[in-house]
């Protein structure tokens, strides 16, 4: 029984394989772990006791920044932007809401590549520029589907808004 036991003070005294876990040593049972480098920053030099906790300012409050207006694009050509709408608003709805002012030739909501999801934002194509103009007219501004709907002319397709591409004139 003597061997025995020796044997048991030897395998409790080596010390654990499993105690290291990845990088992070975890401390044996009744072991007390070192403090960290932090605690031992935040004694001072002189006297060993804590420093005291910094405070800082409480934050000014801002202002919101103003909302944006939306930008106002004349009334050009058949073709009309509708922002801030439902995300659950389809092509039928706005065929819909747009044929009581004139004739709608087409309706494309803009939708999102990978799921599907409706970006809040469409284009139509009314029957005529003097359709689209009253179109603005009555529905910019009106609340539809529990949002306020952005109606104005679509910038035209030839037009780039941001810089790239090439200029065939610079060369």
């Amino acid at each position: 029984m003597g061997d025995d036991s020796n044997a048991k003070k030897k395998r409790a005294a080596a010390p654990n394989p499993l105690a290291r876990v990845g990088s992070t040593r975890v401390p044996e049972p009744g072991s007390h772990p070192e403090p960290s480098s932090s605690r031992r920053a935040s004694r001072n030099a002189d006297d060993g006791s804590p420093r005291p906790a910094r405070t800082r300012p409480p934050r000014e409050r801002r202002e919101p920044k103003p909302r944006r207006a939306p930008e106002d694009v004349e009334v050009t050509c058949e073709r009309l932007y509708v922002g801030n709408l439902s995300y659950d608003a389809g092509e039928d709805d706005l065929k819909e809401l747009f044929g009581s002012v004139g004739t709608v030739q087409l309706a494309e909501v803009v939708s999102h590549k990978n799921t599907q999801r409706s970006k809040g934002y469409a284009f139509l194509e009314m029957g005529s520029i003097d359709e689209a103009r009253r179109a603005v007219e009555q529905l910019h501004d009106k609340d539809f589907m529990g949002r306020k709907m952005v109606v104005s002319g679509a910038k035209s397709v030839g037009r780039q808004q941001s810089g790239g591409g090439t200029n065939s004139d610079a060369n």
